[in-house]
């Protein structure tokens, strides 16, 4: 569940904040634009049934905000940005609303450009880029760089064996525990790059069907209720954010954190505790940029086309 703690709008630094609301389809989406300094703002689009819309507010803007930060870490030419659907994708996903979000991310005249993220796929952005010029990430047939979860993971699983290497020395994350939670379009991926380097590899997941999306991998893994409470030498947060609570970092065996979750402190005094534990935390920001980097600058994995239109990095414009 996404935190309710966060910037009130009094408090948010964003340049804007804009609702949209389509009656015939049923939407109801918040783009939160936090910073254009750089270049226009990108961030993916999380289609999550939120139970109170100010849940959903919080979330656009602490992940816009994040978003600035990666793409600076990054040294891209962006800004950061973030949008949510309010819904559960599973039942009101069609394609007359993501048309109808289109046209809203449209309407901004390429302040915000969109792209996947939880909830969301590189075949819904080939429905939304019927309405909108301002999508990246869409499917490799459509011309673009398709589903951006291996390149997260890579650079989660690079992140991961720097921090090992900090800490451990050797071989890094060889023969380390790691507590994986999540093994969606990230984890998965995350879990076979452990396994090749012969870690052990711990994995938890609310889904009932979650070990299928391990494939072969599967056989490989321990399951768990919750890697919180494991034994584990590192931390993995792939999921939502905001796991990492006063209570968890107080449960917590793990001597290193990385992982791909967004926004995975629950609120600001949480750095410090992993600080006084000796916990080695991983920014979310740095760890999780590969996606980012991925969308922005085309797939070299994929070989298609970069996606980045230049004429829109030499031509962004700040708010301020």
């Amino acid at each position: 569940m996404p935190s309710s703690n966060g910037p009130t709008l009094r408090e948010a630094a964003h340049e804007q904040i804009v609702f949209c609301r389509d009656e015939q389809t049923g939407l109801r989406a918040i783009i939160a634009i936090h910073d254009t300094t750089l270049g226009p703002g990108l961030g993916g689009t999380r289609f999550y049934p939120y139970p109170h819309e100010s849940l959903a507010l919080t979330d656009a803007l602490r992940l816009s905000e994040g978003m600035t930060y990666k793409a600076a870490a990054a040294g891209l030419p962006l800004g950061g940005a973030k949008a949510v659907i309010i819904g559960d994708p599973a039942t009101q996903r069609t394609e007359g609303l993501l048309e109808a979000y289109g046209r809203f991310v449209e309407s901004l005249g390429g302040r915000y450009y969109t792209a996947a993220d939880v909830g969301t796929t590189s075949e819904d952005l080939d429905v939304i880029g019927r309405t909108s010029t301002h999508v990246v990430g869409r499917t490799t047939a459509a011309g673009g760089s398709g589903d951006s979860g291996y390149a997260t993971a890579l650079g989660v699983f690079s992140a991961m064996q720097a921090a090992a290497a900090a800490t451990w020395g050797g071989n890094g994350i060889a023969d380390k525990v790691v507590g994986v939670e999540g093994v969606g379009k990230v984890g998965r991926h995350l879990v076979d790059f452990l396994l090749a380097v012969g870690a052990r590899v711990v994995v938890s997941d609310p889904r009932p069907a979650a070990l299928t999306d391990l494939g072969e991998s599967a056989s490989r893994v321990q399951r768990s209720e919750s890697v919180l409470t494991e034994q584990v030498d590192v931390y993995a947060p792939c999921a939502l954010g905001a796991s990492l609570t006063a209570t968890a970092v107080d449960q917590l065996s793990a001597r290193v954190v990385c992982g791909a979750a967004n926004n995975q402190l629950a609120d600001g005094t949480v750095a410090q505790l992993l600080k006084d534990k000796s916990i080695l935390w991983v920014p979310d920001y740095m760890a999780n940029a590969g996606g980012l980097i991925q969308v922005a600058g085309g797939s070299r994995r994929s070989g298609a086309r970069t996606c980045w239109p230049r004429c829109v990095v030499s031509s962004t414009r700040s708010a301020r």
